[in-house]
């Protein structure tokens, strides 16, 4: 049995990714433990996951107080999003490694998007795997950066365009890219100053393959793209259950589902919007808005013709019976969209999210538009998803990743583990 503590950005999605991932090893056997500030176990379902909160200074403390929810990530919040990144990669650089040592721990399982899970396992000489829970960070000349909205072209404008916004991009970055080199001198690494230097040169593992991402061939040697990782759908009996009667009772009209995620859930306007588009089309709209809009402005949703209204539903079970599904562009969405074989309709707001949106519009999947475009434009490009063919027929061709978490735990387990031979052979190596 190996004990692996599992480093994360403090966001929804991704501990439900990695949390699919440590239930699938612990499921084989071993012992996970998740680590991060205190309050980020409100993220975490499974009594079976270990967690450990930390302070400042390398102390275990009670997991009790809330977590400071990560800043909605959009206008001229970014800096100060960055600095947020800043701050909790710093803390982490420094609470980690006598922590680690204390737990005993075997390996590590880093987020791509935390730079300290990488730093700390190589600092400490323990095996680690990067895993890509958003758009893969990989860098590859030729390519835009996943943040980035840009279309797939390699013309010279296009790599031009690619070129500068990666310096923009990075020059934005610089708060961050201060403490990852400041770390890296400290713990006596070589020297980076990005996350795409503090991927995992034994195992890196992605959510999305071909089918999501734009051409690549550089991808390294032990790059896997498994596919989602997503828990077992519970069996509840039928197939539809959770879901609203008003909505699967659609009498012959289209069934669309709504989604903006967790931090972006309270956009009440945007919702209402959708709701006319969708009420313009003739089509019935089930909204999940995931905690973010309190009782009286689900009820006004609710109260529009055709529109049902929910915290939280089975996101898989719903994309089954939708004709199309609108969303923020979140990774888990898409992917969910593309295994159920529902165009999606992405109005992408912040983080990789433009960069799905341009991968989807890519492979022909479905369409984006603005989150600002009004009524009428949204219901034009709905309209197209429900029917035109073409869509379906693109996402019906599609040859997504599969193994997902299952497939994930077992390379981890086979590249690892302490006891295998190929980990030994790069220990030895000093890979």
């Amino acid at each position: 049995m190996s004990h692996y503590a599992v480093i994360a950005p403090a966001l929804y999605s991704h501990f439900a990714a990695l949390q699919a991932l440590a239930e699938a090893l612990i499921a084989r056997g071993h012992r996970v433990t998740f680590l991060h500030q205190a309050g980020a176990d409100s993220l975490l379902h499974d009594p079976h996951i270990d967690f450990v909160a930390v302070d400042g200074q390398g102390s275990f403390v009670a997991p009790s107080a809330p977590v400071r929810s990560p800043r909605r990530a959009s206008g001229l919040s970014i800096r100060r999003l960055i600095a947020d990144m800043a701050a909790t990669t710093d803390q982490l650089c420094r609470t980690l490694p006598p922590l680690l040592e204390r737990l005993d721990i075997d390996a590590v399982i880093a987020d791509q998007m935390e730079a300290a899970g990488g730093l700390v396992a190589e600092a400490l000489q323990l095996p680690y795997v990067s895993v890509a829970c958003a758009l893969p960070i990989n860098r590859e000349p030729g390519l835009p950066l996943p943040v980035m909205p840009f279309r797939y072209a390699q013309d010279e404008k296009a790599q031009r365009l690619y070129r500068t916004s990666e310096s923009i991009h990075d020059y934005l970055m610089r708060p961050l890219g201060r403490v990852i080199a400041g770390h890296a001198e400290r713990f006596g690494l070589p020297p980076r100053r990005s996350l795409h230097e503090c991927l995992s040169p034994r195992l890196q593992i992605s959510q999305a393959g071909a089918e999501l991402d734009f051409p690549r061939h550089a991808r390294p040697a032990r790059y896997h793209a498994v596919g989602a990782l997503r828990r077992p759908q519970a069996d509840n009996g039928t197939p539809e259950a959770g879901l609203p009667a008003a909505w699967l009772d659609a009498d012959g009209r289209p069934r669309v589902f709504a989604s903006l995620g967790t931090l972006q859930g309270h956009r009440y306007r945007l919702f209402d919007t959708l709701a006319g588009a969708c009420r313009q089309l003739g089509a019935r709209l089930l909204i999940a808005h995931c905690g973010g809009l309190n009782a009286k402005r689900a009820a006004r949703l609710a109260s529009r013709e055709g529109c049902c209204v929910t915290d939280f539903v089975d996101q898989r079970t719903a994309l089954a019976h939708a004709e199309a599904v609108i969303t923020h562009g979140g990774l888990n969405t898409v992917l969910d969209a593309i295994a159920a074989g529902t165009p999606p309709l992405v109005l992408p707001i912040a983080f990789d999210q433009p960069g799905v949106a341009a991968r989807v519009v890519y492979h022909g999947y479905g369409e984006r538009a603005s989150r600002r475009a009004g009524r009428q434009r949204l219901a034009a490009t709905l309209e197209r998803l429900l029917t035109m063919p073409t869509y379906r027929q693109r996402l019906a061709a599609a040859k997504p990743s599969f193994g997902g978490s299952q497939r994930a735990a077992e390379l981890i387990e086979t590249r690892l583990s302490s006891s295998t031979p190929e980990v030994a052979r790069c220990a030895s190596a000093g890979i």
